[in-house]
C-alpha cells in the first residue's frame, strides 16, 4: 500500500467517524472536504464551542472572560452572529498552550464561509490554496487544487450576489454549489493531466478557467459600426435588381454593433432569475469584461431536457440588449441556415444575413435550440458544414451569401446553441464551440420556481394574480414530494394541477 493510499484510508475512517458523531474534524480536515460533526454545521459549532469552552473555563483567567462568554453562547444557540461575536472576542487574546487561538479564528472563518460570507470564503480559498501548494510540493498531488479554486469561485459569486435578497439563504444550496464548482475543476484538471497529444480534445469543455479563444475577438471599428454589405452581385439582371432594391439601404452603410451594458447589473438579474445557473452566467459574461461591444465566442449549453437552458439563452441575450433570432433546429435545412440562390422561387438570404437586415444591426445573436436535431435526416446533413463556416472567423468575415451573391461580413454575430447531447455532433463543430454543462435546478430552488410559475400561469389565464402568491406550506410540501429537482417542465405541469385545484376550491359550492 502506497503512503497516499494509507492517508486516503485514514481520512475515510475519520470521515465516517465524523458522520457518526465520534470525531470532531480538525480545521485542515474541513479544508480538505471532511463533513461537519454529525454532518451538520450547527452540530459542529456546538460541539467545538463546548470543548473549547471547557478548556478556557478551567484556566480561570480573567483575560479569557469574553472568550468564554462567547463560547458559552454558541453552546446554547448556533448562529452567524454568535460566530462573529466569537471572532471579536478572539481579538487581543494571545495564543497560549491548550487554547488554539489561530486555529479557532480559522474555524470561525470556515463556519462563516459555509454560511455565505464572501470575505470569509475568499479567506478560506487562500487557506485551501496553501494546503494545495504544500501537497503539490510534497507529493505532486493536485487533489486540493480543485477545492481551492472552487472556494475562490464561490467567494466571487457570493460577493457579486451580496445585494440579492435570499439568494443564498440555504446552507444546503451553498454546499451543492461548492461541490459543483469542485467537480468542474477536478474534471478539468484530470482531463488536462490525461491529455498526451496536442490535438486531443475533450468531448465536453467546461473548464471555467478557459476564457480566451485562439482567435482574436477585438473589434477594430472604434466608432461602433461596420460595413456588412459592400455590394450586391449581378445587379444588372432582373433578379439582381430586385435583390439590390431589398438591400440598397444597407449596401456600404455602416451598421451599429451592440454596445456592452452594465455587466454587474445584468449578472444580478440573471442570477436572481436562474440561481441554479450562476456558474454559467459568470462564464458567459466574463468574456465581455472590458469590451465595448457584445460578441460571444460560439457556445453550446449542454443540459437535460427542461433544465431551463433555452430560456436562459434568451434571457441572457435580452438582458444584454442584443437583437436576436431564436431558431428551433428540428427539421432545419442547410438552405434555411445558409440561404438559397436567388434564381429559385424559394430564394432567400442566409439566416445570419436576414437577422442583420431585420434588426439593422451588424452583430445580432442567433440562438439555435436543440442543435443536435439538425442531423436526424440526410436532407439536413449539410447544416453542420454551413454552420462551421459561419462560426469560423476567417470564412464568416467574407461569407458568400447565395442570395446577395456577394461577400458579407458576418464575423460580428454571436452564436449560442443548446443541446440535450453532443455525441451526435461532428467533431469539427464541437471544436469550434465552448461546450458548457448547464446544471439542473435542485429541490432547494422549488419555492422560487414554483412561485414564479404560479404567478405566470395565473396572469396568462386571466385569473386574479393575488391567488398566485404566496404558496401555502402544505402546497410546497406536496410539490416537494412530487418534484425533487430536474425538469422545470415537469414542475410546470405540477403547478398547473395545483392551479386547477385552487380554482375548483374557489368555485361556489
Amino acid at each position: 500500500m502506497s503512503p497516499q493510499d494509507s492517508q486516503d484510508r485514514h481520512f475515510s475512517r475519520r470521515l465516517n467517524a465524523a458522520v457518526e458523531g465520534l470525531h470532531l474534524p480538525s480545521e485542515e480536515e474541513l479544508l480538505r472536504g471532511m463533513c461537519f460533526f454529525r454532518g451538520d454545521l450547527g452540530e459542529d459549532i456546538r460541539e467545538y464551542a463546548e470543548r473549547l469552552w471547557r478548556r478556557v473555563r478551567k484556566r480561570g483567567d480573567l483575560a479569557f472572560a469574553s472568550l468564554a462568554a462567547a463560547l458559552e453562547e454558541l453552546t446554547v444557540e448556533q448562529s452567524d452572529d454568535g460566530v462573529r461575536s466569537l471572532v471579536k472576542a478572539l481579538d487581543g487574546v494571545e495564543e497560549v498552550k491548550g487554547v488554539p487561538i489561530e486555529a479557532c479564528r480559522l474555524r470561525c472563518r470556515f463556519y462563516l464561509a459555509s454560511s455565505g460570507d464572501s470575505d470569509a470564503a475568499a479567506s478560506i480559498a487562500g487557506e485551501a490554496a496553501t494546503v494545495a501548494l504544500r501537497d503539490i510540493n510534497q507529493r505532486d498531488d493536485l487533489g486540493m487544487a480543485g477545492r481551492a479554486l472552487a472556494w475562490a469561485v464561490m467567494a466571487c459569486s457570493l460577493a457579486h450576489a451580496a445585494k440579492v435578497d435570499n439568494l443564498y439563504a440555504s446552507r444546503r444550496s451553498l454546499s451543492r454549489m461548492l461541490q459543483g464548482y469542485e467537480r468542474d475543476f477536478e474534471g478539468a484538471i484530470k482531463r488536462a493531466s490525461k491529455r498526451t497529444e496536442p490535438d486531443e480534445q475533450p468531448l465536453v469543455i467546461d473548464d471555467l478557467t478557459e476564457v480566451v479563444d485562439n482567435e482574436t475577438l477585438d473589434v477594430t471599428d472604434r466608432d461602433g459600426s461596420v460595413i456588412v454589405f459592400t455590394s450586391v452581385g449581378n445587379d444588372a439582371t432582373s433578379e439582381g435588381k430586385r435583390v439590390l432594391k431589398e438591400f440598397e439601404a444597407f449596401v456600404r452603410c455602416r451598421l451599429p454593433l451592440p454596445g456592452t451594458p452594465d455587466l454587474a447589473a445584468v449578472r444580478t438579474r440573471l442570477t436572481t432569475e436562474f440561481p441554479w445557473a450562476i456558474s454559467i452566467a459568470d462564464e458567459m459574461l466574463k468574456g465581455l469584461v472590458g469590451r465595448t461591444h457584445v460578441r460571444f465566442r460560439p457556445a453550446i449549453l449542454l443540459g437535460t431536457p427542461g433544465c431551463g437552458k433555452t430560456r436562459f439563452s434568451r434571457r441572457l441575450i435580452e438582458e444584454l440588449g442584443v437583437p436576436y433570432e431564436l431558431v428551433s433546429c428540428g427539421g432545419l435545412s442547410d438552405s434555411a441556415l445558409g440561404g438559397t440562390a436567388r434564381r429559385w422561387s424559394s430564394g432567400e438570404p442566409s439566416l445570419a444575413v436576414m437577422a442583420v437586415r431585420r434588426h439593422e444591426c451588424a452583430g445580432p445573436a442567433i440562438i439555435l435550440d436543440e442543435i443536435e436535431k439538425v442531423g436526424t435526416s440526410r436532407h439536413n446533413g449539410n447544416v453542420h458544414d454551413v454552420l462551421v463556416g459561419l462560426l469560423e472567423k476567417e470564412t464568416s468575415v467574407r461569407w458568400f451569401d447565395p442570395y446577395v451573391e456577394s461577400n458579407c461580413d458576418l464575423s460580428h454575430l454571436s452564436w449560442l446553441m443548446t443541446a440535450n447531447e453532443v455525441e451526435s455532433l461532428p467533431a469539427v463543430l464541437r471544436d469550434r464551440c465552448r461546450i458548457l454543462r448547464f446544471p439542473e435546478p435542485g429541490p432547494e430552488h422549488l419555492p422560487f420556481l414554483a412561485s414564479r410559475i404560479l404567478e405566470r400561469l395565473y396572469l396568462e389565464q386571466g385569473h386574479d394574480p393575488r391567488w398566485a402568491t404566496p404558496l401555502e406550506g402544505y402546497e410546497i410540501e406536496a410539490l416537494a414530494r412530487a418534484w425533487t429537482g430536474g425538469s422545470i417542465r415537469k414542475l410546470e405541469r405540477l403547478v398547473e394541477t395545483l392551479v386547477e385545484t385552487r380554482e375548483r376550491h374557489r368555485e361556489p359550492q
